[in-house]
């Protein structure tokens, strides 16, 4: 049975329906000699005649009969499968979509993303979720639908897609009246201070501790926390500083009492892409949301 022709199929429906000959194939597009060919096509298959011959038409035989709902089922299932993808409407839409990213992608990001939702698609829920070091495997599970993590230097992996969201800098933030910091920061007061570290997988090291080392300079690393948005309030209440992205330091720069100051080195900027999985890349609600996270990263 694995090659029976489709077409057949819809043949035997027409032909349960319409009791007749010539007006199953106009139903179908076929002739009447191309009609008669496929019930002969049938009759051989099911080993029935199916069909016999009165001065009504055609007369379904008791195996005909038994065919009937299977076919109807069969068509409906055929015409779901290949019926045209409908159209995601966010208005009337009722789901949820989630997002791995890390604090600092989620405080980012959430705001607006929020508010398109609320404007666009009211019965949209958005579930954040932590990012893995394997984001890629939680795209392949279906554990969320996109993450948002910075661009990776080796190669994707098999069936993951990605796209650029934005670039970010790195800026150093300080108290208000913190005693080593007056217009800026020049190098030697940087590495005589006392510096938060945000290490989200626990590692020490980063690009402050790699420029430093190129000019053959060191910091000490007080205090290491896993979380972004932590930092800037350890360093609102002490004379600690912190090397971290410009939106989130412009950000907390508006409701705590600190300041945002450029490094005395050169430090290399990071870009943050959006990624989700092959399966996912056609489907019309999952383009809507990705356009979403597109435009809130803007």
């Amino acid at each position: 049975m694995a090659t029976v022709d489709l077409n057949l199929v819809r043949v035997l429906g027409a032909l349960l329906d319409e009791r007749h000959l010539t007006r199953a194939g106009k139903r179908l597009g076929l002739t009447q000699s191309a009609t008669s060919h496929a019930l002969g096509r049938l009759r051989r298959l099911f080993g029935d005649p199916l069909f016999v011959r009165t001065s009504r038409g055609l007369d379904p035989t008791a195996r005909a009969q038994e065919l009937a709902e299977p076919v109807r089922e069969a068509m409906r299932a055929l015409d779901r499968c290949f019926r045209a993808e409908e159209p995601f409407v966010a208005a009337s839409a009722a789901r949820s979509f989630s997002v791995a990213a890390a604090d600092y992608g989620s405080f980012v990001l959430a705001p607006k993303l929020l508010e398109r939702l609320e404007r666009e698609a009211p019965n949209v829920d958005l579930w954040l979720r932590p990012v893995d070091a394997s984001f890629a495997e939680q795209l392949a599970r279906g554990d969320a639908d996109v993450a948002v993590a910075p661009a990776r230097s080796d190669e994707l992996p098999a069936g993951i897609r990605s796209r650029p969201l934005y670039r970010e800098r790195f800026v150093c933030l300080v108290r208000k009246g913190h005693p080593l910091v007056k217009k800026g920061i020049d190098l030697a007061s940087w590495t005589s201070m006392r510096h938060v570290l945000i290490a989200p997988r626990g590692a020490p090291g980063g690009v402050v501790d790699e420029a430093l080392a190129q000019l053959g300079k060191r910091r000490r690393v007080a205090l290491a926390v896993p979380h972004f948005l932590l930092a800037p309030h350890v360093v609102a209440g002490s004379d600690l500083v912190v090397t971290v992205g410009a939106r989130v330091a412009e950000a907390f720069a508006e409701i705590l009492p600190v300041r945002v100051v450029d490094p005395p080195v050169k430090l290399p900027g990071f870009e943050v892409r959006m990624y989700w999985h092959e399966r996912h890349h056609r489907d019309p609600a999952q383009q809507w949301f990705r356009d979403a996270v597109r435009e809130a990263a803007g």
